[in-house]
């Protein structure tokens, strides 16, 4: 624990009887919440940042997508932009988010994006312009209590549980452990590879005192890099590693198991690139022969500004994809209760 933490119990305090008061208010009705005809899944979690909620959203996507078609609405946290937006092409990362603008550029043509503070109020505006939508993903709305979610999908990871998490200040949970009696689902992300069963029932255990939800296990499998920018086609035996993550160490892991890593620079979630860092970044990967610039997806969207296109272009470089895997069990599962929902909704056009 943090040597000044017990300075932080009465901020923690007072934050969290505001958010409990604020969720019982919705629980008694004194605060409403919107229900919508088409079906709505929100994927969220309790903490701030790093859950693995794009890569849930975007599994989701490619499993879905066959059959439904689909949009996902974000809030786009951290751009320069407020209210609705669709997201197309005419669009960049500061003005959608980097998360939106990264889950566009990789399934537009499987899905419609669009961001909006206000999801009661974006939902109709999705439907309008696109009335084939059958199926719509909420990013990160675990809290957005003024709408009513058909599924409730919270994700917690195996590193950093919420049950063994506080609330803001003295931790990162931006509500109290008892919110996740609303998920429908939890799922423990960023799992080891080979978790054992012992793990699995000590988390399923723990998460059971806060929720009934069924628990299930998924964990980031890593792609091969893909060449972004600069003026090489050939991966480099050498790297400087950069992220702007809530928490990098996966990352960096796979990393150092893939190549030689000169430098690691690691970013708050969600940064926005200097012209300055950029110099810096280049001038560390053209000082070594055999050399490359490794980064995440998320990040490669950042470095595509054009302000940088001019420096970046000198030197190779490289995103590592990511996907979330689940046993057949647990992704059979997670499919039916979604296929279920969509069933009983019976939503037609």
């Amino acid at each position: 624990m943090r040597w000044y933490a017990p300075l932080l119990y009465p901020l923690s305090f007072c934050y969290d009887g505001v958010t409990k008061l604020r969720n019982h208010m919705f629980d008694i009705g004194l605060k409403k919440h919107t229900g919508f005809d088409v079906p709505c899944i929100v994927v969220g979690n309790l903490n701030v940042g790093g859950s693995g909620k794009t890569p849930m959203v975007e599994f989701l996507i490619e499993a879905l997508s066959k059959k439904h078609k689909i949009a996902i609405l974000s809030r786009g946290y951290g751009r320069k932009t407020k209210g609705f937006l669709m997201i197309n092409e005419h669009l960049s990362p500061s003005e959608v988010g980097d998360e939106p603008f990264q889950m566009f550029s990789k399934f537009r043509q499987f899905a419609k994006f669009a961001v909006g503070e206000k999801r009661v109020l974006a939902i109709p505006k999705i439907l309008e312009k696109h009335p084939e939508i059958n199926l719509i993903l909420l990013d990160d709305a675990f809290q957005h209590r003024y709408l009513k979610a058909d599924l409730n999908i919270m994700l917690t990871t195996f590193q950093q549980p919420f049950f063994n998490d506080f609330v803001l200040p003295l931790g990162r949970l931006r509500e109290s452990r008892s919110g996740a009696k609303r998920a429908d689902i939890v799922v423990v992300s960023k799992c080891p590879v080979g978790i054992k069963d012992s793990s699995k029932e000590n988390y399923i255990e723990n998460i059971g005192n806060y929720t009934s939800a069924k628990t299930i296990f998924s964990q980031i499998q890593y792609g091969e890099p893909i060449a972004v920018l600069g003026n090489g086609g050939k991966l480099k035996p050498k790297a400087v590693v950069v992220s702007g993550l809530a928490n990098d160490s996966l990352f960096v892991e796979e990393c150092e198991k893939r190549v030689h890593v000169i430098e690691k620079l690691s970013f708050k979630d969600h940064h926005e690139y200097t012209l300055a860092e950029i110099r810096h970044l280049v001038e560390l990967v053209s000082s070594q022969q055999d050399c490359m610039l490794l980064t995440t997806e998320k990040d490669a969207v950042k470095l595509k500004n054009t302000s940088f296109r001019d420096y970046l272009a000198e030197i190779p470089i490289f995103a590592l994809p990511i996907k979330i895997s689940m046993t057949k069990l647990d992704e059979q599962y997670l499919l039916g209760q979604i296929s279920n929902m969509i069933a009983e909704k019976a939503y037609h056009l």
